[in-house]
């Protein structure tokens, strides 16, 4: 008797969604989402209290800092392929590019008067 009590309790708690088998990465996911509120929050939010927030809170965060730090890097990339476009005095090697140099120094003239 003992042993099909215990085995009806083991079918799992398939009515409330989260059985036994998804229970770790639902946790894992969890955990993971608060790491990144707090990490990325730079200070504003504690472990404690992302933990105790509302669901519906904490994603609304989550959400929120997902959607501003892909904002912010869309405009850093963007910002990078214009500068790529722009020449350069200095190669990748660190030498200076004579002609380019030499160009742009001729389009800077300064007076040659001395006192």
């Amino acid at each position: 008797m003992k042993g099909e009590i215990e085995s009806i309790f083991q079918l799992g708690l398939t009515f409330f969604g989260l059985t036994s088998d998804i229970a770790p990465q639902a946790r894992a996911a969890l955990f993971k989402q608060i790491h990144e509120i707090v990490f990325h929050g730079k200070g504003g939010y504690d472990w404690n209290t992302v933990y105790n927030m509302p669901i519906w809170l904490r994603r609304f965060t989550f959400n929120e800092l997902q959607k501003f730090y892909k904002e912010e890097n869309e405009q850093s990339e963007n910002n990078q392929n214009k500068q790529s476009g722009r020449k350069t005095l200095i190669d990748s090697t660190g030498k200076i590019n004579a002609p380019d140099f030499l160009q742009a120094s001729q389009g800077h003239k300064r007076p040659t008067k001395f006192k």
